[in-house]
């Protein structure tokens, strides 16, 4: 493969240091013929669907594509704001809050937020860091508990651009946050600021996007750090094991996932007796579809079709201070050493 051509290098050209905000992505707008594209990139992608590429090129192609596409779009349509995606959205604002932060510290980089999945893309905005002469970069990701499925993908998606480019710049990759205080400490905060405002559940259900068992035999640390995250967040809320409920969703196919599942829990709950209980999404920074329809919505339909009286979701971190403040401290743990102070001559913030 050819690598491109670049302008010789000037002899003294300052440090540049950016950081690159990626989340998994979206469809441009809530239609079949948008979604179609998003999920062939998405759902093509071996690091999410770990079978055999031919049987499943038919699967995907012959099957998937032909039907998902429209069920899907009418789910986005759901949830989709006159900004547009919500998680497009919130990723954005967390990028320009980012750097916001970063600058009152003294910080001067730039901080772009970027898409596994569909617009703006990891390799457009790398390149544009690289065209404003970008020498350093931080990807960190929304992805708080490492999995293949997600967090290594960023990275694939990372190196294969880095496979075209004759003068690289220098990476470091940020792979999980799972425990880090300050993200658990924003975590209990905004559920303290929700039974606040409208009362305390029963029980405290923690949901978390799954992914196949399988991939844990196979030495993804993916349900350890959530199982970790959930732990300490209930010991911050002082919640006793009886208390709270860890399950995943977003089951896709048929083979077994991580257990228990979300819906089939909150229909036990509901047949249960259990009359109130609050929901939260701590694996997802950012609202999405997967929260605001999934669980939000069909979740809360679950429940109360199952006897339940009270659903009551508790939105994600999006644009709350305390999580920004955890995000800028991650993001300043792991730029140190790098020339980032207005002394070393970087360029001023700038976000988008």
């Amino acid at each position: 493969m050819p690598f491109r051509d670049e302008p010789p290098a000037a002899p003294m050209t300052p440090e540049r240091t950016a950081v690159l905000w990626c989340n998994l992505g979206s469809p441009d707008e809530p239609t079949a013929r948008a979604v179609r594209p998003y999920l062939a990139d998405f759902l093509g992608d071996p690091r999410v669907v770990e079978i055999p590429r031919p049987l499943w090129a038919l699967i995907l192609h012959g099957i998937i594509l032909r039907t998902r596409p429209a069920k899907s779009a009418a789910k986005y349509a759901s949830i989709w704001t006159p900004e547009g995606s919500p998680l497009k959205v919130w990723t954005r604002k967390q990028a320009v809050l980012l750097a916001g932060w970063l600058g009152e510290r003294g910080h001067r980089l730039t901080v772009l937020d970027a898409m596994r999945y569909g617009q703006p893309s990891i390799a457009a905005r790398l390149d544009e860091l690289k065209a404003e002469g970008a020498t350093r970069v931080l990807v960190l990701q929304a992805y708080p508990q490492y999995s293949a499925t997600t967090t290594a993908s960023v990275i694939d998606a990372v190196n294969a651009w880095s496979a075209r480019v004759r003068r690289l710049p220098e990476l470091r990759f940020v792979n999980d946050y799972h425990d880090d205080p300050l993200y658990i400490d924003a975590l209990a905060q905004s559920v303290q600021r929700h039974w606040q405002r409208n009362g305390r559940g029963e029980l405290l259900v923690m949901s978390f996007h799954g992914i196949p068992e399988r991939n844990i035999r196979l030495g993804d640390p993916y349900q350890a750090q959530c199982l970790a995250t959930a732990r300490l967040l209930a010991e911050r809320l002082t919640l006793a094991p009886t208390q709270y409920r860890v399950t995943f969703q977003s089951r896709f196919g048929r083979a077994k996932w991580l257990e228990p599942y979300t819906e089939p829990t909150l229909r036990e709950l509901g047949a249960a007796g259990v009359s109130r209980v609050d929901v939260m999404c701590p694996g997802f920074p950012a609202d999405c579809l997967e929260t605001l329809e999934e669980i939000a919505m069909e979740g809360r339909e679950a429940f109360v079709a199952s006897g339940g009286k009270a659903f009551n979701y508790i939105p994600c971190l999006n644009d709350s201070p305390a999580w920004i403040t955890a995000l800028s401290g991650i993001a300043e743990r792991h730029l140190a050493g790098w020339p980032t102070r207005a002394t070393d001559h970087c360029p001023q913030n700038r976000s988008s």
